[in-house]
């Protein structure tokens, strides 16, 4: 149930992107509004990140998890509303507010239902999700604005209500299937304990942390975000040639999820530490990430395909491990909090890459320079963890801080 909850999440965010020149044919605006778009997205996902973490700490998985997605849902649909670029902007900050609490979510499942050498494999099937999502997107997205227009509306705008139908759909299904896990211990503890954001930041692991995901998803949110205008402008591909292999990348990115979290897991097994099992496999998934520097020096549509490929992989298998160190960090009572801030470091990582994105492509700058740029982030976020957090074991909080 999380791993589609998190494939239709990255159905969502993905609309946009591949619907883009749909869209624009209707309300017209350049790469600097677009990132604006994406900022607005990211912001408020940032912040609900951090608010959702500390909102399921209060009320629980399984309601919290239900409102969350039905929320983000109603958001995704009412993209299909909008007459302008502020309406754009309106759905996609609510949009964010929602799928904020998504992976928070995620994550307290894991801490409450496995234990430590489990944790990062399962994980990875969560975050395999987001792979899920993402292939579906191209095919499911084509076929709507092939066909889509019913009831004499624009075919774009049945994207949106039918993606966001599917999360009704699941939300339902959660509230009658999901039960919380047999162990109420961590469930109560979150309610009444646990270290407070003020107690987490003041800890160099956590701050380090959070700096690393904001370096590291600042690549992966313009891969995202940029991939398939990338495969329109530097390519000349329609949305029916862009589909046929911009799935690729993504199905690449659910095998580094899967791997990713396998590696570490089997390292555990082996008799490694967890601070030795995480780094390693933390430290090949940011060797997979440079080589999308070489796309823009190559004419050939397969070898830009590979490259991506490659930097998606290594991205998600990334991303596994990191979503897996709060589970490492801190006790389960602050799980929650701790995933909210790393994620909000993301978000904001995201934002500051997408407008120097736009900013350079309005300006004429190519892509070129901001692919080196995105390339160099996941080994700096490397070295980043390695400086910062020289062991990866569970913290030790005062037992009064508060929450």
């Amino acid at each position: 149930m999380v791993t589609i909850a998190i494939a239709i999440s990255y159905l969502d965010r993905q609309t946009l992107p591949w619907a883009i020149k749909a869209v624009q044919a209707s309300i017209p605006f350049d790469n600097q509004a677009k990132a604006l778009l994406d900022s607005a997205f990211l912001a408020t996902y940032g912040l609900m990140y951090l608010g959702g973490g500390w909102f399921l700490d209060r009320v629980g998985t399984r309601i919290g998890f239900l409102l969350i997605m039905a929320f983000w849902s109603l958001a995704c649909a009412s993209h299909g509303v909008a007459t302008g670029l502020l309406g754009l902007a309106a759905s996609r900050l609510l949009l964010g507010a929602g799928e904020g609490g998504s992976f928070p979510a995620a994550t307290r499942v894991i801490a409450e239902w496995f234990e430590p050498r489990h944790r990062a494999a399962a994980m990875g099937l969560v975050n395999a999700g987001t792979a899920i999502g993402a292939v579906c997107a191209p095919p499911l997205i084509a076929v709507i604005l092939t066909y889509g227009t019913w009831l004499g509306l624009a075919s774009w705008r049945w994207v949106f209500f039918v993606t966001g139908a599917l999360g009704l759909i699941w939300a339902l299904s959660w509230h009658l299937s999901y039960r919380d896990a047999p162990d109420r211990q961590a469930a109560r503890a979150s309610r009444s304990s646990g270290a407070g954001v003020g107690d987490l930041l003041r800890r160099r692991e956590v701050a380090t942390i959070v700096g690393a995901k904001f370096l590291s998803d600042g690549a992966w949110y313009f891969y995202l975000f940029w991939f398939p205008k990338y495969l329109f402008e530097a390519h000349g591909l329609d949305l029916k040639q862009a589909v046929v292999l911009g799935w690729v990348p993504y199905a690449c990115a659910g095998l580094g999820s899967l791997l990713g979290g396998w590696l570490s897991g089997a390292l555990l097994g082996a008799g490694r530490s967890v601070d030795a099992a995480r780094k390693i496999a933390l430290g090949l998934s940011a060797a997979c990430m440079p080589w999308v520097m070489l796309a823009p020096s190559t004419h050939s549509l397969a070898a830009v395909i590979a490259v991506f490929s490659l930097a998606f992989f290594g991205q998600q298998s990334w991303s596994t491990l990191v979503m897996t160190l709060p589970t490492d960090l801190v006790p389960a009572a602050s799980v929650g909090r701790l995933a909210g801030l790393v994620g909000l470091g993301g978000a904001f990582g995201g934002i500051v890459m997408g407008q120097a994105a736009g900013w350079a492509l309005d300006r004429g700058f190519g892509y070129t320079p901001v692919l080196v740029v995105a390339g160099s982030l996941h080994l700096l976020a490397f070295a980043l963890i390695c400086l910062g957090v020289p062991r990866i074991s569970r913290l030790v909080f005062n037992r009064k801080a508060s929450s």
